[in-house]
């Protein structure tokens, strides 16, 4: 009797060993070093295709900021004039389209046609000098008229110096890698203010960009831009002008999963690194 239950115990004891080992070996969730959300959920919503229809809320240049482009390039591409309206279900080229080998050899014939054409042809230079003036006058005239009817916001002066959009620690620095952070994060309180970085015009103020919640964008000149990501409170509207140093916004956590400040600063469309160009504290 006595063996039967050392036996039974010892049966006991390996299914617990069994079962302590099997719970191990369980793989873990997999969550980011931030916070306790997935990494992938945390990915900005970035454009990478040729086209993209607009989605209300959105403006030119906040699909400009989200394809990585610049809004000049953008407009030049779908033939838009400032102040740059779009509007929902409208469908913008991200790219330059590339012409069909047929297009394009159909384009080389007819061009060499023309040179051919030409080239027989004894040059009469007054006439070519009359058709020249026409053509520019007429341009000239048209030019004129679009300028006259459109306000362009652009803005033409320098940046002299930044200043830091809020106090807090620096919790994430700027990555160039493809997946990496774009600006820099700072720590901070819910309801901190936010303050711009420089003169500038709002081009942008809205939630309409998933992974930035409430986003401000600014632009300085016809080269810089910066933003203004996860604010809880926004104090600007779009095409309002700011100052170095004003409150646009209150620190929040909007589009992620703590109170912090997400701050960049774009170049021609492109990410640069927010540290070189902010004074050292």
């Amino acid at each position: 009797m006595l063996l039967k239950k050392e036996i039974t115990a010892l049966l006991l004891g390996v299914t617990f060993l069994l079962s302590a080992c099997a719970e191990r070996i369980r793989p873990a969730e997999v969550v980011s070093i931030g916070g306790s959300k997935p990494t992938l959920q945390k990915e900005k919503n970035t454009l990478s295709g040729s086209t993209h229809k607009v989605l209300a809320g959105e403006t030119l240049y906040s699909i400009a900021w989200r394809s990585g482009s610049d809004v000049e390039t953008l407009a030049a591409l779908n033939n838009l004039s400032a102040p740059y309206r779009i509007f929902p279900g409208q469908t913008l080229s991200l790219v330059a389209s590339k012409p069909s080998s047929k297009r394009a050899a159909a384009k080389k014939s007819t061009t060499n046609k023309a040179k051919n054409k030409t080239a027989s042809k004894k040059p009469q230079k007054s006439q070519t000098k009359v058709v020249a003036n026409q053509k520019s006058e007429e341009y000239v005239k048209k030019s004129d008229e679009k300028i006259t009817n459109v306000k362009v916001p652009s803005i033409n002066s320098k940046v002299d110096s930044w200043l830091w959009p809020a106090a807090g620690k620096v919790i994430s620095g700027f990555s160039s890698a493809k997946q990496g952070n774009k600006g820099i994060s700072i720590a901070g309180v819910k309801g901190q203010e936010i303050k711009a970085s420089a003169d500038g015009l709002i081009v942008y103020s809205g939630n309409a960009l998933r992974g930035y919640g409430n986003l401000i964008i600014i632009k300085h000149n016809d080269d810089y831009l910066s933003a203004y990501a996860h604010n809880d409170t926004l104090l600007v509207q779009e095409q309002q002008n700011v100052r170095a140093g004003q409150v646009i916004a209150k620190m929040g956590s909007t589009g992620t999963d703590k109170t912090m400040l997400h701050f960049e600063i774009r170049f021609r469309g492109k990410s640069v690194n927010p540290a070189r160009y902010l004074p050292k504290r």
